[in-house]
């Protein structure tokens, strides 16, 4: 009884799909996937308790943030930054914090003991994350903190910003947004389905439909229209 409840709760509350701006996590992603997530195509469902896993994931970053806020080493400046408006791309870091000399912007990410314990460098695509905050806030340095969701056991890296990776992650979005609004549907990835992305992606079925190539959105609506993705 109460597990169909608990379902039903997160299944009901899922944030509208449709997307009219980049975040800061599409940076570095699939241009495909990131299209149809902007044309609100149909995709795979995503599961309860995935939903409660993203949940989860936000009570995490609470557990990080209380002790920082109290301690003297280190001093939150500001926490849940968003970045300055402008028109590609939004999003909001964890904080931004400061050691007494310098600012640094804080990523936490939390994962299960599986990927933790395999995890020796930060994620690629974590840093493409917090390159696109230390550009647009423009703070020298970032802290990527992970966060072990079964023992609650942390590593950390310092990451110095790279202007011309920001650069290039911006200009990459920029593409995706020509294609967006010419209703192209971008090329699959190079290494498809090979991509560790195409793995998890709730769009592969739609992506194996469309072929490989740029193809006409339009077109591509008629022709998957009333078939099951």
């Amino acid at each position: 009884m109460l597990r169909e409840v608990i379902d039903k709760y997160y299944l009901d509350n899922q944030k509208d799909r449709e997307q009219h701006h980049f975040y800061v996590t599409d940076a570095g992603k699939c241009g495909r996937a990131v299209f149809f997530k902007f044309k609100n195509a149909p995709r795979k469902e995503m599961q309860a308790n995935i939903l409660r896993l993203f949940d989860h994931g936000d009570h995490v970053h609470q557990l990080i943030m209380k002790p920082l806020l109290s301690m003297r080493e280190v001093h939150v400046v500001a926490s849940e930054v968003n970045i300055p408006p402008q028109e590609i791309i939004s999003g909001r870091s964890d904080a931004i914090i400061s050691d007494g000399r310098d600012l640094y912007v804080l990523d936490i990410k939390s994962m299960n003991s599986m990927i933790f314990d395999r995890l020796k460098e930060p994620k690629p695509e974590n840093i493409d994350q917090l390159q696109l905050y230390l550009y647009y806030f423009r703070v020298p340095r970032g802290i990527l903190l992970y966060v072990n969701k079964n023992t609650l056991e942390l590593k950390e890296f310092v990451i110095d910003r790279d202007e011309n990776r920001a650069l290039s992650l911006v200009r990459s979005l920029e593409e995706v947004k020509k294609d967006i609004d010419a209703n192209l549907i971008p090329d699959r990835l190079q290494d498809y389905p090979s991509n560790w992305q195409c793995r998890y992606c709730q769009f592969r079925s739609l992506c194996g439909k469309a072929g490989p190539g740029k193809v006409s959105w339009e077109s591509f609506k008629e022709k998957i229209a009333g078939q099951k993705v």
